[in-house]
């Protein structure tokens, strides 16, 4: 498989590159941890202006109407400075949800906002007993006249404490954690009956817990079919996982670089650490691992697209697995070989780290998508080219 870029994607890959370097070193961060929402509107406000936003989208919204790799490439650069911007959040998340599911008259209102920088959404799925089964859903949608009465919860909605708008999983038929029933709505966070809880997150960043109270949504505001939204929100959440990959490689390079830069400053008995043969085997072993995250990570961008669901799903957990193999073991022996300043605040280091443990979580931890993984019908020999 070619995993050569084209001339327009190496623009992509180096203008974020560039632009993370110089709006968005990783003292923004530290800086940002106590701001209220965590992140600049005015640097938002750029990241639309570059086209960013619109990479998604198609072109009747002002969008690029890119591949997913070329998001992917803006993500590993955002990973490499942890800039905090909700670009997971409202471009791969809730973007792509209206863009699947929505009407032209809901992707019009609310991602023309998006491209240029005006707005941020959040992609509201997660539920406290529902352990990664996007079908468990117990918020629920009832029926009022033309319209519906929202009631229930949503656990760590990223970006859920600043967002403009929101798309709501909610079930408006069947039992708890069947997959039919299940339907997408767009929910103001400032209409009544939604009460939004800010936390901080372990890696600096912010989220929200979501409550609803009987809030009243018109029939324009749900997003799709009803009770036929599982399928977008399972390919939303594969958008998610590619995305987590992505952003992972960018954390990965980082802390191999200030990793190996480190050994060469730092000296004991008079001699650079570097000059250790033990220590030079684990920056090689540092940067196999990240070597095979990136191949997996690539080819989860590439089939992140791609309708196949066995094919995707098959890309992306296996990018999943071995980003939280290959991220566990680069920021451990990233951490390990700094010595004792590793552990502090103060260095750069922890924060990679912190991120990473995040990412792996995000969408399905190992243990998840290797049982997916070994779900799926070309797993047991029913399609060839997986197992």
């Amino acid at each position: 498989m070619d995993f050569e870029l084209t001339p327009d994607q190496k623009m992509i890959s180096e203008s974020a590159a560039a632009f993370a370097r110089r709006e968005s070193p990783i003292t923004r961060l530290r800086a940002l941890r106590a701001d209220p929402i965590g992140y600049s509107k005015a640097t938002w406000k750029k990241m639309g202006e570059l086209g960013w936003l619109g990479i998604l989208l198609p072109a009747d919204v002002g969008g690029f109407g890119g591949s997913f790799v070329d998001a992917g490439l803006i993500l590993e650069a955002l990973g490499s400075t942890l800039v905090p911007e909700p670009f997971l959040a409202s471009v791969v998340l809730a973007g792509s949800a209206i863009r699947l599911a929505g009407s032209d008259a809901q992707r019009e209102r609310y991602l023309g906002p998006l491209v240029t920088g005006d707005a941020t959404l959040a992609f509201a799925y997660a539920e406290s007993a529902a352990r990664y089964d996007p079908a468990h859903v117990t918020v629920r949608a009832k029926k009022d006249g033309s319209g519906y009465r929202l009631s229930g919860k949503k656990t760590f909605v990223l970006n859920g404490h600043a967002a403009d708008v929101m798309v709501v999983s909610a079930r408006t038929s069947g039992g708890e954690a069947e997959p039919r029933g299940v339907s997408l709505f767009l929910v103001d966070p400032r209409e009544r009956g939604v009460r939004v809880q800010p936390i901080k997150t372990m890696d600096g960043h912010h989220a929200a817990m979501v409550a609803f109270e009987d809030v009243a949504l018109g029939a324009e505001h749900r997003l799709g079919d009803e009770d036929g939204a599982l399928a977008t929100v399972e390919r939303v959440l594969d958008y998610g996982s590619a995305a987590a990959c992505a952003e992972g490689v960018g954390i990965l390079r980082r802390s191999l670089d200030m990793t190996v830069d480190y050994l060469g400053t730092r000296e004991q008995f008079g001699v650079k650490i570097g000059s250790f043969q033990a220590l030079q085997h684990r920056a090689v072993d540092m940067f196999v691992e990240l070597e095979t995250a990136r191949s997996t990570s690539i080819l989860a961008s590439i089939r992140a697209d791609d309708d196949d669901d066995i094919e995707r799903k098959a890309a992306i957990s296996t990018a999943k697995v071995q980003l939280a193999v290959s991220g566990r073991f680069v920021t451990q022996q990233a951490i390990q070989l700094h010595g004792g300043i590793g552990v502090t605040d103060e260095h750069d280091i922890g924060l990679y780290f912190k991120r990473m443990h995040v990412l792996n979580a995000l969408f399905g931890d190992e243990e998840y998508h290797v049982a997916r993984y070994a779900s799926l019908p070309s797993f047991h020999g029913g399609r060839g080219g997986v197992a």
